[in-house]
C-alpha cells in the first residue's frame, strides 16, 4: 500500500477543483508523504466533494463505523480532509483539496521543509491549474468606491461582511511562511478572515479567534491603510476573504510572473488616471501589488494589463486623480452565486467533473448511504 498510495492520493487531489497536477520533480509526492501516513492517504481516497457520515466512508474502505469515525476525525484535526458540523445531524466529512485547503490548515504547525516544497510546487499549481480558473476574486477597498461607481453587493468587503453570522480571524499562511525561512513583510499577520462552516472548521481546529462583526469591519480598514489587497472566495456567497500583499501572497506573486495578469483573475473593475490632476507623488506606486503604476515625467502611468482593480491607488491618492471604472461587460468574469456552484465551474475548466461524473458520484453516495450500517 504504501508504495504507490501516494500516487493514488495525488491523482485523486488534481481531479478535484483546485487541482494537483504532477510535476517531473515529483515534489507533490514529497508533500504527500509530508503530510499523511499510508494509511491516511488510503483513507482520503475514498472521501469525493460530497459530505458524507463516517459509516458511509467506512462501507466504501471496508472499515467499522467506529474505527472510520475515529480515523477520519484525526484527519480532520491534521487538517487532511474538510469536516461538517451541524447542530441537528451527524458529523460529516469530505475530500479536500490542497490550494485552498489543506495548505491553508497548516498555519499553524509550517515546517522549513513543507514550506520549502510548496513553493516550489506554487509555479507548476499556478500554471496548470489556477490559471484556468481562480479560486479567489478582487475586490476595491471601501474607500475606493464611489457614488458613481456601479458596484454590485458582493463585489463590497464591507457588504460581504455584513451577511455574515460567524466571523474568524486567522493568521495569514503566506506572510508566516515568509517569516518563517526570514523573507516577507512588516504587514498585520492576523488578517485571514474566515466565515460560517469555514469559521466552524478553524475554530474546531485551533486555526484562528472568533471575532465580532465590528473587528471584522476594522480588520478591512487596517488592510486598506497597510496597502493590501481583498480577495474573497470566488463567488457570490462567501467563506473566506484573504488580505494579500504583494510579496508573500503566493497568488499575486505568481500573477506577477505573467505580462497580462489582469487577464487571468475575476475581477470587474480597473483604475484609471487623470493625467492632469496628478501631482507624481508616487504614493500610487508604492501600494499597487501588481506593478501596474509607474512615474514617467513627474505622473502617473497606468499599465490596464496589469491593473486587478483593487483600489489601493484610489483609496490614498492625495488629489483623487485616481478612480475605479467598471470593465467592459465582456472583459468581467461571472461570479458564480455559491462556493459548490464555484467548484463545478473551476473543475470543468480544467477538464474535470463533468455531469457524467457529477451523476456517478452523486448515486455512488446515495448507495454507500442506504447500504452502509447505522
Amino acid at each position: 500500500m504504501g508504495k504507490d498510495v501516494y500516487q493514488k492520493l495525488a491523482k485523486h487531489l488534481d481531479n478535484l477543483p483546485g487541482g494537483f497536477p504532477p510535476t517531473e520533480s515529483g515534489v507533490e509526492l514529497r508533500i504527500l508523504r509530508r503530510l499523511f501516513t499510508p494509511e491516511e492517504a488510503e483513507l482520503a481516497l475514498h472521501l469525493t466533494l460530497i459530505a458524507e457520515e463516517p459509516r458511509v466512508i467506512a462501507r466504501r474502505a471496508k472499515l467499522s463505523p467506529e474505527e472510520a469515525a475515529r480515523r477520519l476525525e484525526e484527519m480532520a484535526k491534521k487538517g487532511l480532509i474538510y469536516r461538517i458540523t451541524s447542530p441537528d445531524k451527524p458529523m460529516r466529512y469530505m475530500a479536500l483539496q490542497y490550494i485552498i485547503g489543506i495548505w491553508e490548515f497548516h498555519v499553524n504547525d509550517l515546517d522549513v521543509e513543507l514550506i520549502k516544497d510548496t513553493n516550489e510546487y506554487f509555479p507548476t499549481l499556478f500554471d496548470k491549474s489556477w490559471q484556468k480558473g481562480p479560486q479567489l476574486r478582487t475586490i476595491p477597498v471601501g474607500r475606493s468606491i464611489t457614488t458613481e461607481l456601479e458596484v454590485l453587493s458582493y463585489e463590497q468587503a464591507e457588504e460581504l461582511v455584513q451577511a455574515q453570522k460567524k466571523f474568524l480571524v486567522a493568521p495569514c499562511i503566506c506572510r508566516r511562511e515568509h517569516k518563517m525561512v526570514g523573507k516577507g513583510c512588516d504587514k498585520p499577520m492576523e488578517t485571514c478572515l474566515v466565515f460560517g462552516i469555514g469559521a466552524d472548521y478553524y475554530e474546531r481546529n485551533g486555526l484562528g479567534r472568533i471575532i465580532d462583526k465590528d473587528e471584522a469591519l476594522e480588520i478591512l480598514k487596517k488592510a486598506d491603510e497597510a496597502g493590501l489587497v481583498l480577495q474573497p472566495s470566488n463567488a457570490q456567497k462567501i467563506v473566506n476573504i484573504c488580505c494579500c500583499c504583494g510579496c508573500c501572497c503566493q497568488v499575486l506573486k505568481n500573477l506577477k510572473r505573467y505580462p497580462k495578469p489582469a487577464s487571468l483573475v475575476s475581477t470587474p473593475f480597473v483604475a484609471a488616471v487623470d493625467t492632469d490632476t496628478c501631482e507624481g507623488c508616487g504614493t500610487c506606486v508604492e501600494r499597487c501589488q501588481m506593478e501596474a503604476l509607474r512615474l514617467e515625467d513627474d505622473c502617473v502611468v497606468l499599465d490596464p494589463d496589469r491593473c486587478i482593480g483593487c483600489g489601493l491607488c484610489v483609496s490614498t491618492c492625495p488629489t483623487e486623480s485616481l478612480t475605479l471604472l467598471r470593465r467592459p461587460e465582456p472583459e468581467q468574469a461571472e461570479v458564480p452565486k455559491n462556493m459548490m456552484k464555484s467548484y463545478i465551474k473551476l473543475a470543468r475548466e480544467r477538464g474535470k467533473l463533468g455531469t457524467v461524473n457529477m451523476v456517478q458520484m452523486q448515486i455512488k453516495s446515495k448507495v454507500d448511504r442506504l447500504l452502509a450500517s447505522k
